[in-house]
């Protein structure tokens, strides 16, 4: 037992094979939430309400859990435990520990799933560092570990037109690629579009006049890609963005705008996440309609803090009161406001 993909994971499903400890992560947030569904219902079926226990990570009492998974099943052949955004590095040792331990006597009864859909485990690097990898290998080691990362447009363009297909459209690879590639491989949008594409096209071919007219790469999925730059302090990707926005032409307003309105989902993610908010929370207290942008927010919040947060916030803020008081020029207005943006840091200075 140890690391797996989801396709090995949903084989040994459909084989009727559970395993007692799945840890399920990875930026591909709607991937990780369908496998720890398919799981579920592998494990207890219709009966949820009497054999699943969810747990909020970030509030987990270990006593409380090790006595759930001595608990019998009701109902169902197993017991099952969902444990949301368990965060080691926000706990103390001890209790990880603890968990850890109790992780070891899971009775072959109970299935004990951990799934991380609200913040980053790798934190911005290629690897899983810190506490979390403690936890990660014992699972490894004990049960399955399953990383779904972000597929490349390549990767999805057969699941796109397969999709299509069962809709009863058609759509060409090349396009189906073009369509993962403007909704930046998310899934969940991917799904949104595709919906709309195919009513629109009413059985038709979908073309590349239908992706430019109906999907909105413009702006929103361009400034989800600087924003992202700019949590990473990646210059080259966030200039790029930049050019990609300018070369649009789009009203510089409305550029700045968007990307003041980004900084802003990522800062009330950020604080959502300090509070111990979920997306639905965030979803209903500022009313987003777009599942999508929170998820990306939460995900993306994780590599910048709060204090950046509100530095980035700060120069969109004077960028925008120069641009509508002066005649200066727009993209060197813009490319100044990504630099200082890039150059903020943590320590408590005056902007």
């Amino acid at each position: 037992m140890a690391q797996a993909d989801v396709k090995t994971i949903t084989a040994q499903l459909k084989k009727g094979e559970l395993h007692n400890l799945y840890y399920l992560y990875g930026q591909n947030v709607s991937g990780v939430e369908l496998l720890t569904k398919a799981i579920i219902k592998k494990a207890v079926g219709d009966n949820e309400e009497f054999a699943l226990n969810k747990l909020s990570g970030r509030e987990l009492n270990v006593s409380d859990f090790r006595d759930m998974t001595e608990m019998i099943p009701m109902m169902s052949d197993y017991n099952c435990i969902l444990v949301n955004d368990y965060n080691c590095d926000e706990q103390k040792e001890d209790k990880t520990k603890q968990l850890i331990e109790a992780l070891r006597e899971i009775p072959p009864h109970t299935v004990v799933i951990f799934n991380v859909t609200g913040f980053d485990v790798k934190n911005g690097r290629k690897t899983v560092s810190g506490k979390n990898k403690k936890l990660i290998d014992f699972a490894a080691k004990n049960g399955i570990v399953c990383e779904q990362g972000i597929k490349t447009p390549a990767e999805l363009a057969k699941e796109i037109t397969a999709k299509v297909s069962s809709r009863g459209g058609m759509i060409s690879l090349n396009n189906a690629q073009e369509l993962a590639a403007m909704c930046l491989s998310d899934t969940l949008l991917i799904n949104n579009e595709i919906e709309k594409l195919c009513a629109y096209a009413d059985g038709r071919e979908i073309t590349g006049e239908m992706l430019e007219k109906l999907v909105s790469r413009q702006r929103d999925v361009t400034v989800y890609k600087l924003a992202g730059a700019v949590c990473s302090f990646n210059q080259k990707a966030a200039f790029d963005a930049l050019d990609e926005l300018m070369e649009q032409r789009v009203n510089r307003g409305i550029i700045l705008g968007t990307i003041s309105n980004s900084f802003l989902d990522l800062y009330r993610a950020a604080c959502a996440r300090q509070s111990g908010r979920s997306i639905s929370d965030v979803m209903g207290d500022f009313d987003y309609k777009r599942e999508f942008a929170v998820r990306n927010a939460f995900r993306d919040s994780s590599r910048i803090s709060v204090q950046r947060l509100r530095k980035c916030i700060a120069i969109l803020r004077n960028t925008a009161a120069q641009l509508n008081s002066t005649s200066a020029d727009e993209k060197i207005m813009l490319e100044k406001a990504v630099t200082q943006m890039l150059m903020t840091n943590d320590r408590r200075r005056s902007l």
